[in-house]
Order: structure tokens, then sequence, then C-alpha cells
């Protein structure tokens, strides 16, 4: 490299001014490309949502964790031998909020990016921001906890495989971050509580441990006590008077088969004296 050097020095003595400043920005593109390493990939975009960009919607990007890029940077990127999978940091420097993304496609208009609305809600971002993408090597998850934004969230029948399933069109996760799926055409959101084993990490063919804490606003329900614990309360059950339904032999009452009124003999049976007693004067 040292002999290109010198030998366009040289001919920068025996050339026109043109020729001069052609040579010059030759050599230094060419030392450019020897200096660049991977992962160095910044610059500044304006951030649009999804819904902006032209043809038909996108569900797949609104829903996922991926933006859509313009063509030339695919071209700095394959110049600068970025690593693959390509993941990149989104920093909003006026909030100070910074989340991590994927690529689906470099189809965007020149100097605009679009991603999904929860991405821009996270970084507070408005339509039309100023937002600093650095590409960045992250480590592969381990262990992911997260807290559904709702209730709702438990009457899917399997919801672990539900959210593993939407994560598929992630490329990494972020601490602190709110993402949303959409499933049964019903958008969840979720808050990202724990990462392992960094506070941001890649997803991709990855096997992670997914773990739930309790969506918002969820309450416990309440049990009745056991009879011990209810005793515990200083309660006298003895005082309580159980009614007694045991067996009674022939309770019931009987009719003359002639029509006659019968007679009361409860009386007679619940008196104390004999049938004798009753005849003496």
């Amino acid at each position: 490299m040292y002999n290109y050097c010198v030998v366009g020095i040289a001919l920068l003595f025996k050339l026109d001014s043109l020729s001069q400043l052609l040579l010059v920005v030759y050599i230094m593109n060419f030392l450019d490309m020897f200096a660049m390493r991977p992962g160095s990939f910044a610059k500044t975009y304006k951030c649009f949502p999804v819904s902006f960009m032209e043809g038909k919607d996108r569900p797949d990007v609104e829903h996922g964790g991926k933006i859509i890029m313009p063509p030339s940077a695919l071209d700095a990127l394959t110049q600068r031998n970025i690593q693959y999978p390509m993941l990149f940091k989104l920093t909003n420097k006026f909030a100070t909020k910074s989340t991590h993304c994927g690529v689906l496609e470099f189809v965007a208009d020149e100097g605009r990016i679009y991603m999904p609305y929860w991405m821009m809600r996270n970084l507070l971002v408005e339509e039309g921001g100023f937002i600093e993408l650095e590409s960045v090597s992250l480590p592969v998850a381990e262990y992911v906890k997260m807290q559904p934004q709702s209730v709702d969230f438990l009457d899917i029948s399997n919801p672990k495989a539900v959210l593993e399933r939407a994560l598929r069109t992630f490329a990494c996760l972020t601490i602190d971050d709110i993402i949303s799926i959409n499933y049964n055409d019903k958008k969840y959101e979720f808050n990202v509580l724990e990462l392992r084993p960094a506070g941001a990490v890649s997803i991709i063919e990855c096997d992670m441990n997914v773990d739930f804490a309790p969506p918002v606003g969820y309450v416990e329900p309440e049990y009745s006590k056991p009879a011990e614990a209810m005793e515990e309360d200083g309660v006298d059950y003895s005082s309580i008077k159980i009614p007694q339904t045991g067996f009674k032999a022939f309770g019931c009452e009987g009719n003359r088969l002639d029509g006659k009124a019968k007679k009361n003999t409860s009386a007679e049976s619940s008196s104390p004296l004999s049938q004798h007693e009753r005849n003496i004067i």
C-alpha cells in the first residue's frame, strides 16, 4: 500500500489540475477501504412510521422489530464488510433514548428510514425526526422476561407459543422496550423486563427461555379459608345451631278411606294419663 501512495504522489506532479484531483479522490477511497472495520457504519436519517410508505400496508413491518432502509445504506454496509445478521442501534439524542433493530429491506427513499410505530414511541420521536443509526454486534439471547400490558393476553390458550412465534419477526430485543405483536387481528403489547446475558440481545436462530410476569391490572383471585384457618380467627362455632335433618319414621299424615275426618290422636297420645286414669271421676 505504501508503494501505491508513492506512485500516486509522483504522478501528481506530471498531471494537470483535473487529473490530479481525480487521482487524489481515488487514493483517498483506496485508503479508506483498508481503514474500514466491521461495525463502523453510522449515519443520521429522518424516520417515519411504516404507514408513510407508498403502496400497500406492511403489517409484517408494523408488528415486528425490523426497519426499512434506503438502497445507499446497503452499498455502504457491503463496502464495510458488516457482519451478518445486520443489527443496528437507533438513538434519539434529543431525548437520550435508544433501542435496537434489524433491517428487512433496502427500498426506502434516500435519507429516510421507516420503522414500526411502537419503536418510534419508545424513542420519543415524531414523524420526520432525526435518528442516529449505528451498526452493532449483539450477544445471543439466553433468557427473556416480559410483562403483558393487558390481562386480555391471559385469554389465549397457549400464550408462550404465540409469543415465541411472533418474535420470529424480530431481530433483537432491548430491555425496558415495549414491543407490539399481532395475534388474531388484535394487538398485544409487552414490556421487556429482563434480558440475559446483556441489556440488548440478538434473538435470531437462538434457543432462549421465555418467562412472563403478571399482566398489568391482574388481581389474584380470592379463595375461601379452610376450617383450621377459620378457627384461628377466634369465631365460636359451638354457639352455632345446626338444624337436625335426620331420618324420622312415619312422619307423614294419613286419610280415612270413607272420607270422614280422622280423629286427632296427637293430643291423646301426648297426654301423660293412661286410658284407665281418664275414666276415673
